[in-house]
């Protein structure tokens, strides 16, 4: 998950809901353009398009999104095809440009790049706590956010496609959940599609989140176990903490409840290139001494607030699980049940074994400790209930493939595991693969253009 961390660092913002709420009705003529704004090198136009809530009823309900165009300025006015990129999550919006910026650098060679944020986040009528309640009773709000996964994100694509490219097939890039969605793309409208790049987001076409997790928490283990290798002192930091917070109810500034497996997610460091050296320097300060004692410091609690917070992207803790979802079956709460099977990771009970760190996985004591997902409490537990989840893939015609497609799969990835990345690979008529051990899984962020033009090469048939 895909994700936790492509969103960090980004800036959402507030939409207005639909229906008596605001929505522009079904058919509104509603431009797209509505603002265009310069920075060095770049024109960045603001889009909105107004799509359905749901797909199958076109008719019904529309929500509005948002998607920012940029195009290097000194080819503002040139025909290039378009390259759509889908960020990490669920739950994140696009990243908010400042100047060429990485794998955005290598993309204006060739492209008119348009930054999506997906329905739910950032300006795309957000789902948050304080937007969510306007829907109604919680049932009322899990049957609403039933149409926020992969499917319902490709098919807004579509819609958006059709708009900006006179119906010419575009380029899409994605990263993570986002390479999620380009699968789904892939099996579901394949005619819009040029070409499609991955990186760290093959999903594996028929594990449920049962098998997901059962393959990534012997992942957080190793993770953890190649930190400590890394910085041996850290285990001892680490269990000085944990104990700490087993004795003292810890609420951070911004309401967060710090209890030892709200410390153990931290691991969620441990997937990106620089996680595990992030990780160290604030584990080696968490302690500051005060006239009652050792306690935690305010600058440590404010970095793990940061780091936990869910207030920017909720979607990525109440959707999480159903991204995984396709059987039908409830996966109620996959990731809580399935770490039962691992004793190791359960601190009170580990006699004396190694403390472990945890990472991608959403659990329901979440609920109660986040301030941003207490209001949710209730629509989260049905969304882990809810039944009838649909196929997001189709294995038949992605065998059966035309669309030139290039992923980067990463090695031991902590997110996406690296077997079910491979064994997708091989079921995707020509897709070719770049695997490699020196990226984690940020790797278009911390160096995109490389990344990039490795895909682009291999798509192309250069490479």
């Amino acid at each position: 998950m895909p994700d936790g961390l492509d969103g960090q660092h980004l800036v959402g913002g507030a939409q207005r809901l639909g229906g008596a709420l605001g929505e522009a009705p079904a058919g509104a003529a509603v431009p797209s353009v509505t603002g265009r704004h310069r920075q060095p090198g770049l024109v960045l136009t603001d889009h909105h398009f107004d799509v359905p809530l749901d797909h199958d009823a076109p008719s019904g309900e529309h929500i509005r999104l948002y998607a920012r165009e940029v195009v290097a300025s000194a080819r503002q006015h040139d025909e290039l095809p378009w390259l759509l990129y889908l960020q990490g999550g669920p739950g994140f919006p696009a990243g908010r440009p400042v100047g060429r910026e990485n794998w955005l650098d290598r993309a204006l060679e060739d492209y008119r790049v348009l930054l999506l944020d997906q329905r739910g986040t950032g300006r795309s009528t957000p789902a948050t706590r304080q937007t969510l309640p306007l829907r109604g009773t919680p049932a009322r709000q899990a049957d609403y956010l039933a149409h926020f996964r992969a499917d319902s994100i490709v098919r807004d694509c579509e819609h958006i496609r059709r708009q900006l490219t006179d119906g010419r097939p575009w380029t899409v890039l994605g990263q993570s959940f986002g390479g999620f969605c380009a699968v789904t793309y892939l099996s579901y409208a394949p005619e819009g599609l040029a070409e499609v790049l991955i990186t760290g987001g093959l999903p594996g076409l028929d594990a449920d989140a049962d098998t997901i997790y059962r393959a990534a928490y012997p992942r957080m283990e190793r993770k953890t176990l190649a930190h400590y290798d890394r910085y041996p002192g850290d285990e001892a930091a680490a269990r000085r903490i944990a104990a700490y917070l087993a004795q003292h109810e810890e609420v951070l500034a911004d309401g967060t409840l710090l209890t030892v497996e709200a410390f153990q997610q931290l691991g969620i460091l441990l997937g990106t290139g620089d996680g595990s050296h992030r990780l160290h320097y604030l584990l080696e300060d968490a302690f500051v001494d005060t006239t009652a004692g050792p306690r935690l410091s305010d600058a440590f609690g404010e970095e793990v607030a940061a780091i936990l917070s869910r207030a920017h992207c909720p979607l990525y803790a109440l959707l999480h699980e159903a991204i995984y979802a396709q059987d039908g079956q409830p996966t109620h709460w996959s990731a809580e049940r399935v770490r039962a099977e691992y004793p190791q990771f359960d601190q009170q009970h580990a006699d004396g074994g190694r403390f472990l760190f945890t990472g991608e996985t959403v659990h329901p004591w979440m609920l109660r400790t986040h301030p941003a997902l207490r209001p949710l409490r209730r629509t989260a537990e049905l969304l882990a209930e809810r039944k009838g989840w649909t196929p997001l893939y189709d294995p038949e015609r992605l065998a059966r493939n035309t669309v030139p497609v290039a992923a980067a799969v990463y090695h031991d990835d902590l997110y996406v595991d690296t077997e079910h990345s491979l064994r997708t690979a091989r079921a995707i008529r020509g897709l070719r693969t770049w695997v490699t051990d020196e990226y984690e899984h940020d790797g278009v962020r911390a160096s995109g253009r490389v990344v990039l033009d490795r895909l682009l090469r291999l798509v192309r048939d250069d490479a």
